[in-house]
């Protein structure tokens, strides 16, 4: 008896140092996809948009409840989108005014889809999930012509819309804010469609609107999901520094890859994601 007990002790030291090897390398290959994730969504976001699709599958991948991996990945998006807006801020500073009304909405919808989500289970989010990401890469597919009718109601409502016009864009807005506040893929797609009707043709307007309005309610759905205590922060370290970085090699190569080509691309993750949310 006393003759085996060495042996047995170097087996189970084996084992135990084996089992720590395992998990040094699955960790490092967390940290990876997750660095990798983070520098998509930062590439795609500078130039087509829907790094959403690429950051919350991931953290989901890593281990995350649903819920926690989305409002994590909304954190860790928020400085590379942040970049974004500072980038207008001469459109911004020069209509500050105009923009107010919009600026509002924008907090008011996107407080209230973050509050949604904070009280919302994982197991209901996980019932979701399929649908949002399914509506998310519909947006995608349809950019163009969302786009395409979204310009053409400006142009034809002018840089003075109506009441009515007024009012259906501001409307439309706050549902824009609440989708944001609570998941938040391809709502930039739907809030060119929105500002559209109330910012008239002007593109530069319109895209300086957009950030403002996109920042605004990330930034109040931040403020929630930290003071309920739903972000994971070393996950959420690495990929928003990743995506920092892949914003800036957005804006440096942008020129050179079609944008095109990167929708496409997020049309075939989205759809990939989708099916894959509705089997698992």
């Amino acid at each position: 008896m006393g003759t085996d007990k060495p042996g047995v002790l170097f087996e189970a030291l084996l084992s135990s140092s084996s089992s720590h090897e395992t998990d040094r390398i699955m960790e490092l290959s967390t940290v990876a996809l997750l660095a990798a994730s983070g520098l998509a969504a930062g590439l795609v976001n500078a130039i087509a948009g829907g790094g959403t699709f690429f950051t919350f599958s991931a953290l989901v991948a890593a281990g995350l409840p649903p819920v926690v991996a989305n409002a994590t990945s909304a954190v860790a998006v928020t400085p590379a989108n942040l970049a974004s807006a500072w980038a207008y801020r001469k459109e911004l500073a020069a209509n500050m005014r105009r923009f107010a009304a919009l600026g509002v909405v924008s907090l008011i919808g996107g407080v209230g889809g973050a509050y949604i989500l904070t009280v919302t289970n994982n197991d209901a989010f996980r019932l979701l999930v399929p649908w949002l990401l399914l509506f998310a890469t519909a947006l995608f597919a349809a950019s163009p012509r969302i786009v395409a009718i979204a310009r053409r109601i400006g142009k034809a409502e002018g840089k003075h819309p109506s009441t009515q016009a007024w009012a259906a864009g501001l409307a439309f807005q706050l549902a824009v804010a609440v989708y944001g506040g609570f998941f938040g893929a391809g709502m930039g797609i739907v809030m060119l469609a929105a500002l559209a009707i109330t910012e008239g043709d002007d593109f530069h307007l319109i895209n300086s609107a957009k950030h403002l309005c996109s920042t605004l309610i990330q930034l109040v759905a931040v403020i929630l999901f930290v003071a309920a205590g739903l972000v994971s922060w070393p996950e959420m370290l690495i990929v928003g520094a990743a995506s920092v970085i892949g914003g800036y090699l957005g804006v440096v190569f942008g020129r050179r890859l079609p944008a095109s080509a990167i929708r496409w691309l997020v049309i075939a993750v989205g759809a990939a994601l989708t099916l894959y949310f509705f089997i698992r």
